[in-house]
C-alpha cells in the first residue's frame, strides 16, 4: 500500500512539473475582450445611475464586485473548456496552476476592500488604483505560463493604478471612469496579446 501511495504521489508530482513547464492556453482572446465590455458597460451604467459615487460608495463598489464576479465566471467557463481541448489529461493541473498564480492578488483585493470599508472608509478613494496594481501583480505572477508579452498588460495596470491614485488624491472622489477605462484598455491589450500569441510565435513551450 505504501508503494502504491508513493507511486501515486510521484505521478501527481510529475504532472505538476509538466504543467509548470507548459504554456497555458486556457485564456481566450474573445473572453478577455468580453470582460473589457463588462467593464465598459459597468462604467456607463454607473455614470448614468450614480449621480455622486462618493455619496453612494456601496452602490459603486457593489457594481464593480458584480462586474468582477461576472468576468471571473466568463473566464472560468471558457478556461475549463479550452484547457480540456488544448491540454487534455493535464487540464486540471493547468487550471489549478493558473488559479494558484492569480489567487493571492484576488484574495488581497477582496480583503483590502473589506478592511478599508470597515476601518478606514475615508480612504476608499484609493481602492480603484490599488485594485489595478493588484491585477498587475497577478498578471506578472502568471507570465511564466503565458505569452511573455502579457507583461505589457501587467505594466499597463501597474502604471494606471498609480496614475489613478495620483489623480484621485487631488479630490478624493470616486469615478466610474477611473475603474472602467483602465480595465477596458487593459483587457483589450490582453485580448490582442492572446490573439497574436495563438499563432504560437510568442508562447514558451
Amino acid at each position: 500500500m505504501r508503494d502504491l501511495d508513493k507511486a501515486l504521489a510521484d505521478i501527481v508530482a510529475i504532472r505538476s512539473q509538466i504543467a509548470a513547464g507548459t504554456a497555458f492556453r486556457g485564456y481566450g482572446p474573445a473572453t478577455m475582450a468580453a470582460t473589457g465590455v463588462v467593464a465598459l458597460v459597468t462604467a456607463i451604467l454607473q455614470f448614468w445611475l450614480l449621480g455622486d459615487p462618493n455619496s453612494e460608495p456601496l452602490g459603486f463598489f457593489l457594481g464593480w464586485f458584480v462586474a468582477a464576479a461576472l468576468s471571473g465566471l466568463i473566464i472560468w467557463v471558457e478556461m475549463r473548456a479550452r484547457s480540456r481541448r488544448h491540454h487534455s489529461g493535464l487540464a486540471d493541473a493547468m487550471i489549478h496552476q493558473a488559479v494558484e498564480q492569480f489567487l493571492p492578488a484576488g484574495v488581497a483585493g477582496i480583503l483590502l476592500a473589506v478592511v478599508m470599508w470597515k476601518f478606514a472608509a475615508e480612504t476608499l478613494w484609493l481602492l480603484p488604483g490599488l485594485w489595478q496594481i493588484l491585477v498587475s501583480l497577478g498578471i506578472f505572477a502568471s507570465v511564466r505560463s503565458l505569452p511573455r508579452s502579457v507583461a505589457f498588460a501587467g505594466s499597463w495596470y501597474f502604471i494606471s493604478g498609480f496614475a489613478v491614485v495620483v489623480l484621485a488624491s487631488r479630490t478624493h472622489m470616486l469615478s466610474p471612469w477611473t475603474m472602467g477605462l483602465p480595465f477596458v484598455i487593459g483587457q483589450s491589450m490582453m485580448a490582442a496579446i492572446l490573439y497574436v500569441a495563438s499563432g504560437e510565435n510568442d508562447v514558451e513551450d
